[in-house]
């Protein structure tokens, strides 16, 4: 009987640490297959927790196919609108909107797609514009304890076009050659200005996350051959000031 009853004492705990390898070796397999699909592992009292893989981060077991699809659709991410803006006067229309794209270290480039309307004013009918619009913002001062940043300069250059019959790029034969010794359709301009922007709390966010407001001083190409050639022009002739609002959407 003491041999029986000692058999079965030294017997369990063999029993035991037999069932918990059997259930602890899925539970292993699962950690591991876990640590595959996450960047990292931290291993607490109670608990394992996995931090997700960071979007910058590459797992290097991702063969050829996986690597060129991320590269695939990060590009096709890139095209993704980061803000919109609606810009009032500036020689290219009453209003215009649009979306626009910024990109650089410090997302200090911008490249606006803009829409406009010109009124028909005295002309049979009004027209459309658009406007390709590049921007360049040098510095971005932070105001400390505060929602509010200033852009001290803001620069750049666009092309603008009008479309319509009544406008034209080369000249027509109706007018001697050289009359008029320019296009009526397309213009270019360069522009300077400054920018206040408003960043929005987190938790009061709903359509964007930065609102900005901005003025800029511009002129054309064929004002500045005017100012040039005619000499009693004054600047209110040849530059333009208009107004805008920027919405940074992400």
């Amino acid at each position: 009987m003491k041999e029986k009853w000692y058999i079965i004492k030294k017997g369990i705990p063999y029993c035991l640490a037999l069932l918990l390898s059997v259930f602890a070796f899925p539970l292993q397999a699962q950690i591991q297959q876990a640590e595959l699909r996450h960047d990292t592992v931290w291993i607490v009292k109670h608990d394992t927790i996995w931090a997700p893989l960071t979007n910058g981060d590459m797992p290097s077991y991702q063969n050829k196919y996986d690597h060129r699809i991320r590269r695939y659709r990060n590009h096709w991410e890139a095209l993704i609108p980061a803000y919109s803006k609606i810009q009032f006067a500036g020689n290219i229309g009453l209003v215009s909107v649009g979306p626009g794209w910024d990109y650089g270290r410090h997302n200090q480039w911008e490249t606006d797609m803009l829409f406009g309307i010109l009124p028909k004013y005295q002309s049979k009918k009004a027209k459309l514009t658009f406007t390709l619009k590049q921007n360049y913002i040098p510095w971005d001062l932070r105001i400390k304890e505060s929602p509010f940043s200033i852009n001290p300069l803001t620069c750049g250059m666009y092309v603008n076009t009008v479309f319509g019959d009544d406008f034209w790029v080369n000249e027509p034969d109706r007018y001697p050659k050289g009359y008029y010794g320019f296009s009526s359709k397309i213009r270019f301009h360069v522009f300077l200005g400054q920018r206040v922007t408003f960043n929005i709390d987190q938790k009061h966010r709903f359509m964007a996350k930065q609102i900005s407001l901005f003025y800029e001083i511009s002129t054309c190409d064929l004002y500045v051959i005017s100012a040039f050639t005619n000499k009693y022009l004054k600047p209110k002739d040849y530059l333009s000031l208009s107004f805008g609002i920027k919405m940074q959407l992400i």
